[in-house]
């Protein structure tokens, strides 16, 4: 999962889009960037870390300019490498920058025909380059001395039709504006924004709306399923669908975990969907244990508190705090290795032992994806002195790879992959575990939005909204996922000598808009 953001405003935007991606770090913590342009001069600084490491104010100082667009990445496709931090930049033509969130299900592909067809220069893994290099290559292929909207929506239609997955979009292209594009199925999110200013209209675009939150910008809409917007310098903005749409379905697992509370993804706010969740799981806890003894509900911070305030209201029980969590470790089930996820744990998390101490506890989460991270906490649980453990799940199983996207391991890593929910109850060592269903899950989301019939629910029920996902697919996916290989490949990475992220990366000059 990334954050992206752009923004043309009428001054200096480095600061602005440096305090939108602080807001969005909770997207990526892996790697962070931040590409301007300064008058046709891309400007551009990007590292491994948080956005807080990577940009100091010396930074700050070179990213001149109007136009902007950053990024927060955790790897999904490619590796840890410096090298994949985002935006990418080619300079032909007029100079482009490019971030995206997402991941292309036919990268591989679409690599061997940039470079054998299309004549282009990989230089990573990442499949974020090799979009940008088709987006560049189509629009080239356009007619004119000069980008214009007609030749950049004829160049997005065409990465539809040459891209397939879920991906969310935002490029800057030199001396001219921004493009902000989405899939045609809608599952990665990303929203647009206006603010008036003492001189005039700014635009920003932004994958969650608690970015524009933070900027005082007004959430107009979302960018639909297919739709490409253009914000030239001026401000003047175009939009045009550039592609069939072949469905809403956007990631259930936004709502479920990603995205942050207080933002509203597709006109459906996640807090609501949250409780809808928890109401949702107290019902079946009350239908499966009309008798329970639950004597208090405790959340694992900090994604499930909202459903397990709501479990608890619900049940008639107790809600209270029993974890206390160190904010400055990253999240557990997207960290590269096995070892150091379970390292990470007790780390991350303190249990209050008076809230615990010969009570029956039911811990709520909104997900259990390897297991590891459930198992240790209720074994925390168990230390802190409960007399029984419950674990309650806001989400249906986890039994099959995210494609999309989200970093969700091997399904030989999932814990719920080929086991029976009995299985996995005895597997993490509660003494009853409870999963939401996914029907209540998608009723919980869809109720604000009847625009929206489905999500993409595919990490639970292996339906694939693409229809492109083939099982060999998903044994290369396991084969590239596994810990064992990652943390090889990575390794070697690591031991190579890598050149520092420089602070301006191009000085190509493009043409401005309208120039002959």
């Amino acid at each position: 999962m990334c954050g992206i953001v752009g923004i043309v405003g009428h001054g200096p935007v480095n600061q602005a889009i440096y305090d939108a991606l602080t807001v969005l770090q909770h997207r990526g913590q892996d790697a962070a960037g931040i590409m301007t342009d300064a008058n046709g001069t891309a400007c551009t600084r990007k590292k491994n870390g948080l956005v807080s490491d990577v940009f100091q104010q010396r930074h700050m100082e070179d990213l001149r300019g109007n136009v902007g667009i950053g990024h927060v990445r955790y790897p999904t496709a490619g590796t840890l490498s410096s090298s994949e931090a985002q935006p990418f930049y080619v300079n032909s033509p007029f100079g482009i920058g490019l971030a995206h969130n997402g991941n292309l299900t036919n990268s591989d592909e679409l690599k061997s025909m940039l470079v054998t067809q299309d004549r282009r220069h990989l230089n990573t893994g990442s499949d974020t380059e090799a979009l940008l290099n088709v987006f560049a290559h189509e629009l080239q292929a356009q007619e004119g001395q000069v980008p214009t909207p007609k030749a950049i929506f004829a160049a997005v239609a065409a990465v539809h039709r040459r891209c397939r997955g879920g991906y969310a979009v935002v490029a800057v292209v030199m001396g001219y504006g921004i493009v902000a594009f989405r899939d045609p199925h809608g599952i990665r999110p990303i929203c647009l924004g206006r603010r008036e200013s003492p001189r005039g209209v700014e635009h920003m675009v932004a994958s969650e709306s608690v970015a524009m939150d933070a900027l005082d910008f007004e959430v107009v809409r979302d960018i639909l399923p297919g739709e490409a917007v253009i914000i030239e310098a001026n401000g003047t903005l175009h939009s045009q669908q550039c592609g069939p749409r072949r469905g809403y379905t956007p990631c259930i697992f936004e709502y479920v975990y990603f995205a942050r509370p207080d933002s509203i993804i597709d006109r459906i706010s996640v807090y609501k969907s949250r409780l809808r969740m928890g109401e949702a799981l107290a019902d079946k806890i009350l239908r499966e244990r009309p008798d329970h003894d639950i004597d208090v509900v405790i959340p694992i911070p900090d994604s499930s508190r909202t459903s397990a305030l709501e479990v608890a209201h619900r049940l008639g029980v107790k809600y209270r705090e029993g974890f206390i969590k160190n904010r400055y470790i990253g999240r557990t089930f997207i960290m590269p290795g096995q070892e150091q996820r379970r390292q990470s744990v007790r780390r991350k998390l303190n249990a209050i032992e008076l809230e615990f101490r010969n009570r029956n506890v039911l811990l709520v989460d909104d997900s259990v994806v390897r297991g590891t991270t459930s198992k240790q906490i209720i074994e925390m649980a168990r230390e802190a002195g409960a007399r029984r453990v419950y674990f309650a799940s806001a989400s249906p199983p986890v039994r099959y790879p995210n494609v999309y996207g989200i970093d969700m391991p091997a399904a030989s890593e999932l814990v719920a992959a080929g086991r029976t929910d009995r299985e996995v109850q005895d597997y993490i060592g509660a003494d009853w575990l409870v999963y939401q269903d996914i029907d209540d899950l998608v009723r919980a989301v869809r109720y604000d939005n009847g625009d929206i019939a489905d999500f993409d629910t595919s990490c639970f029920s292996g339906q694939y909204v693409t229809g492109d996902v083939t099982p060999e697919y998903l044994a290369r996916l396991e084969r590239e996922r596994a810990d064992a290989t990652r943390s090889k490949r990575d390794g070697k990475r690591r031991n190579a000598p890598v050149e520092a992220a420089s602070t301006v990366l191009a000085t190509t000059p493009g043409p401005r808009a309208g120039a002959a």
